[in-house]
Formats: C-alpha cells, sequence, structure tokens
C-alpha cells in the first residue's frame, strides 16, 4: 500500500508541471532562468528569450541543447554547473528544460 501510494504521488506531481498550457510553462521556465532558479541561470548562460548575457556558460543559443540534455545538467551538474537538486522541485527543472530547450530550437534536432 506505501509502495502504490508513493507511485501516485510521484505521478501525480509530474502530471502537474505538464497540465499547464505551453505559454504558461513557458512563462514559469523563464522565470525560473532569470531569477527563480538558485543561483539563476541567467547569472552565467546568455539566452535571447530570457534577455540575458551570461559569460560563464554555454550561449544557449549556440549549443541548442535537447530537454534531456538541460535536464540531466541539472540534475548531475556539468562542467562547472552544480547540480540543482537541492534547490529546485522535479517539476521545475522539467519546465527549466522544456523552457531553453523550446527557445533554443533544441528539441527540434
Amino acid at each position: 500500500m506505501v509502495k502504490f501510494s508513493c507511485m501516485l504521488v510521484l505521478s501525480l506531481s509530474t502530471f502537474n508541471a505538464f497540465a499547464m498550457d505551453d505559454s504558461a510553462i513557458l512563462e514559469q521556465g523563464r522565470k525560473l532562468f532569470q531569477t527563480d532558479a538558485d543561483p539563476a541561470c541567467a547569472i552565467c548562460h546568455t539566452l535571447a528569450d530570457a534577455g540575458t548575457k551570461g559569460k560563464i556558460g554555454p550561449v544557449l543559443d549556440v549549443l541548442k541543447p535537447s530537454e534531456e540534455r538541460v535536464l540531466n545538467a541539472l540534475k548531475n551538474g556539468k562542467g562547472g554547473m552544480p547540480p540543482f537538486v537541492d534547490h529546485l522541485t522535479v517539476d521545475q527543472m522539467k519546465i527549466l528544460a522544456k523552457y531553453v530547450s523550446t527557445v533554443t530550437g533544441g528539441n527540434k534536432q
């Protein structure tokens, strides 16, 4: 029963992030990127849609990462980027990954 309850909670939490329409996901993703992630992605990364000019991490408009690549970097860190598992929820990481991959065209490759 406990195992079933945990699985139900996990499946519902995943569903909630994507029950929003695409414009709401992009809006929330942009806000996470600009200010709400801790530290904010905007500090390090350049991303035209977010109006950011970070100079430490890669220029995401050029990199055009897939949703999976962004999610992996958020969960595990990459290069000098720390993991965000202690700073963002799984839903927030998924929203941020969808946002970045969508506005850069990363999911079209």
